[in-house]
């Protein structure tokens, strides 16, 4: 069961689309979604996270379908948590847990597990407290228990050892990771960025003619790729980093701050977005909000605007007066809207189908080549023109 508060500035029909993307999460985590509860609140109830009405409600339907797991769509406090699980009798989940969950089943490399284990450590200090966790396991229990500690006392100071232990083993990754990307430093470096599974490793796989792993789930990717790229006579290199999503774990953006400087030290950023998303324009937002965060807002950017085969939208009668919503836009008009703006050039594509690659890489061709005589302006006879085939 996924359960939702609509408060603030968010609606309940935008805390419903939130929901939509809550279970998308979960089927990731390969969770079957039954039911969806959302409440209208001016602000979730501080003990139980939604009313106590609502909470009956939930319980009511728990007991008599038989659920196994209740998944709420923010971050719970260790104690609404406690207090949840002791009504419902049950596991009850936050988002932050299933995406840490989903991050651990995704985590291939031992820099990739190194992270995400960092982050599940900080996320369960705060929560031992009702805990039976027997962690102090791990470790030999001889000279490790102080006078009249308490298994909650040894549990915390295990983890806190784990967790320091984790830093030191990220602290050495990461002086490898910075050597590498030295001996990069003579090419001009392409990032792509963007939210979760918006088609950025399909993109990278079209460009680099490799084989990322691209599949329809939220983060498939999570650790960064580089690939050489030759288009024409330009080498370049382009990396694939983890993607984003609203209310990301700050435990795991602290925890991938090695992997984000990939972005951080790019020299352009191809921020690939859903068009056929219905929230398309907010996701871009999340993104630029964290691309803020980790201090790449900046950048010199190329908006690519994915999945044109699959958007819709909903055609308005001539007769009808009403304002128009993001709904009603055709792709033309987003086209023409976007192609105004002068901020970063945009391009509308679909990596699926390929249509609009060519136009693409002109684009991108011509945005590293500007970089590229940045540093060897003595090139320029090299990278007069396009190379029109390919």
């Amino acid at each position: 069961m996924l359960v939702g508060v609509s408060c603030g500035e968010v609606s309940v029909e935008k805390e419903t689309e939130y929901l939509e993307e809550l279970a998308f999460l979960a089927e990731t985590a390969e969770v079957d979604v039954r039911a969806r509860f959302i409440q209208k609140l001016d602000y979730p109830h501080p003990k139980f996270y939604v009313g106590t009405g609502k909470l009956e409600e939930i319980k009511t339907y728990v007991t008599a379908e038989k659920i196994d797991i209740v998944i709420f769509d923010d971050e719970l406090s260790p104690a609404q948590q406690r207090n949840i699980e002791s009504e419902l009798h049950g596991k009850v989940l936050d988002r932050t847990t299933l995406i840490l969950d989903i991050f651990a089943k995704h985590a291939r490399t031992a820099h990739a597990k190194t992270q995400v284990e960092l982050a599940q450590y900080q996320y369960l200090l705060p929560r031992l407290t009702g805990m039976w966790t027997h962690l102090s396991k791990q470790r030999g229990g001889v000279g490790m228990r102080g006078p009249g500690e308490k298994e909650i006392e040894t549990d915390r100071r295990v983890i806190h050892d784990k967790i320091s232990l984790l830093k030191t083993r990220l602290t050495e990754i990461d002086k490898q990771k910075v050597t590498q990307r030295k001996n990069r430093v003579s090419m001009v470096r392409v990032a792509l960025v963007g939210y979760t599974n918006v088609g950025k490793s399909t993109i990278m796989n079209l460009v680099s003619k490799s084989d990322v792993l691209a599949e329809n789930k939220l983060f498939a990717t999570l650790d960064t790729t580089v690939r050489k790229v030759v288009i024409g006579n330009l080498p370049f290199l382009l990396s694939d980093t983890v993607g984003f999503i609203r209310k990301l774990p700050h435990s795991l953006v602290e925890s991938f701050k090695s992997t984000l400087d990939e972005v951080r030290e790019s020299d352009i950023l191809l921020h690939v977005v859903d068009i056929s998303h219905p929230e398309f324009d907010d996701q871009l937002r999340v993104v630029q909000q964290t691309l803020s965060e980790i201090g790449a807002a900046d950048k010199r950017t190329i908006v690519v605007f994915n999945k044109i085969d699959a958007y819709t939208y909903e055609k308005k009668d001539e007769d009808d007066l009403s304002p128009l919503t993001k709904r009603n836009y055709s792709l033309d008009d987003l086209k023409k809207m976007w192609y105004a703006k002068d901020n970063a050039p945009c391009i509308f594509l679909s990596a699926a189908t390929r249509e609009n690659i060519d136009e693409f890489r002109k684009i991108l061709y011509d945005e590293v080549k500007k970089v590229h005589l940045t540093r060897y302006p003595y090139d320029k006879l090299l990278y007069d023109d396009f190379p029109e085939s390919e």
